[in-house]
């Protein structure tokens, strides 16, 4: 079956996800800055700083400049990454949301893994920004359910972007996680990409990272 959001346009879904992390990050108590992720490597303040660059690239997409040229994470926010995910958020919704923006969708935007149509970068970018907002609500205490809508659209982009096999090696993610019954769909497209998902304390602070998981 085709991934509707591949054809479709995919900016509902993916404005919709901008707001729920920005909600996030607006709520992040500062004293959890530096508290580790379920993605690893990532503490709370970086992960947030990579956040901004999910930004960055599609909205370099909808300029019309190279999405590649920022780097994985965005140190230039470090001191406050939240604030900058909130206002750059904010600025990119309305690049993207403003009339022009449907004409932007078949442009051509350059990736990691190669180039795509822009309506099909933004799909990639919603999952990204549902697992990692999964992250860090995870990593801060916040309830890490999106709307159900929003986790059903990026685990069905997931799976045509990232199949079970192969994994390791050029493929940058870990094997898939068997979701547990009832766990949530964001739950699913996090594990997905591989192991982490579960690794919480009894606190509700995570203790393991997502396991062979490359940021690019």
């Amino acid at each position: 079956m085709t991934n509707p959001t591949l054809t479709t346009d995919p900016r509902p879904a993916y404005l919709a996800a901008l707001d729920w992390v920005a909600d996030l990050a607006r709520a992040v108590p500062a004293d959890r800055m530096a508290d580790p992720t379920p993605c690893d490597g990532f503490d709370v303040r970086t992960l947030l700083a990579h956040l901004v660059t999910t930004l960055r690239r599609p909205a370099s997409i909808a300029a019309g400049t190279d999405p590649l040229a920022h780097p994985v994470v965005s140190e230039d926010v470090l001191d406050d990454p939240a604030t900058a995910y909130v206002a750059e958020a904010a600025a990119l919704k309305a690049a993207w949301a403003a009339p022009e923006g449907e004409a932007l969708l078949d442009r051509v935007a350059r990736l990691p893994f190669g180039e795509v149509a822009a309506r099909t970068a933004l799909t990639v970018f919603l999952n990204e920004t549902l697992v990692h907002g999964w992250d860090l609500a995870v990593a801060t205490g916040q309830a890490p359910e999106a709307d159900p809508d929003l986790a059903t659209t990026a685990l069905a982009t997931a799976r045509v972007f990232l199949p079970a096999e192969p994994r390791g090696g050029p493929v940058p993610f870990g094997p898939v996680v068997e979701h547990r019954p009832g766990g949530g769909t964001d739950r699913a497209a996090g594990q997905l990409v591989g192991p982490g998902v579960d690794g919480l304390g009894v606190d509700g602070r995570v203790t393991t990272g997502r396991a062979g998981r490359r940021r690019d």
